[in-house]
C-alpha cells in the first residue's frame, strides 16, 4: 500500500513537471484593445453607437420637435446614419469582420437619456441641436482618424467617405435655428402688507 502511493505521488509529480505553460502570445497581440477606435473592433462599436445615437435621437427629435428645421434635420439625419451605419456594416464583412449590434454605448446612452429628459418644446430643440454638435464633433474625430491610420482598408474607406457627410452635418447642427431658452426667473421676494415691519 505504502509502495502505491509513492507511485501515485511520483507520478503526479511528473506529470506536473511536464505541463508547460501556454505559449505567449504573438507580438503585439496583447496591445490591442476591442476598445480602441485605431483598431477595427473598437471603430466599428464607436461607429454603429453613433449612427445609432443620431438615429434614435432624430426619432425622439420627430416626436417631441414643433419647429420646421429641427424636423428636417432630424429625417436627415435618420435617413444619412442608416446610410452611413450600412456602408460601415457592409465594409466590415468585406473584411470578413463581425459587425455589431446597433446599441448605444454608454456615453451615448448618457447623451440620449439627456436630450430625452429635455421635454417637448424650446428646451427640447436646444438640448437636441447641442447633442448633435457633440455627437458629430466626436464621429468626425472618429472618421478622420480610422481613415487616417485604421487597421483594416475596408474599413478605412468607408471612413474615409463618411468624413465629408459628417463635415456637412456639423456645419448644419450647428446652424440649427432653435429658440434661446431663457433661464427661470429668479424666485419674488415676499411682499409685505402696508404699514407691516419686516
Amino acid at each position: 500500500m505504502k509502495r502505491l502511493a509513492i507511485l501515485i505521488a511520483g507520478t503526479a509529480i511528473l506529470a506536473a513537471c511536464q505541463t508547460s505553460a501556454p505559449p505567449p502570445p504573438p507580438p503585439g497581440a496583447a496591445m490591442i484593445d476591442p476598445n480602441d477606435p485605431r483598431f477595427a473592433p473598437g471603430f466599428m462599436a464607436q461607429a454603429a453607437s453613433g449612427g445609432q445615437f443620431e438615429i434614435q435621437s432624430s426619432q425622439l427629435a420627430l416626436q417631441m420637435s414643433q419647429n420646421a428645421a429641427v424636423r428636417n434635420f432630424a429625417n436627415m439625419m435618420i435617413a444619412d446614419h442608416s446610410r452611413l451605419n450600412q456602408a460601415v456594416a457592409a465594409a466590415a464583412t468585406s473584411a470578413r469582420l463581425t459587425p455589431p449590434a446597433p446599441v448605444l454605448l454608454p456615453s451615448d446612452q448618457a447623451m440620449f437619456d439627456q436630450v430625452r429628459a429635455a421635454g417637448a418644446g424650446p428646451g427640447f430643440d436646444l438640448a437636441y441641436k447641442n447633442a448633435q454638435i457633440t455627437a458629430h464633433q466626436n464621429a468626425l474625430q472618429l472618421m478622420q482618424a480610422f481613415a487616417a491610420n485604421g487597421d483594416v482598408p475596408a474599413l478605412r474607406n468607408a471612413a474615409a467617405q463618411a468624413v465629408p457627410v459628417v463635415q456637412m452635418h456639423l456645419s448644419q447642427a450647428q446652424a440649427l435655428p432653435v429658440a434661446a431658452v431663457a433661464p427661470p426667473p429668479p424666485p419674488a421676494a415676499p411682499v409685505g402688507r402696508a404699514g407691516e415691519r419686516g
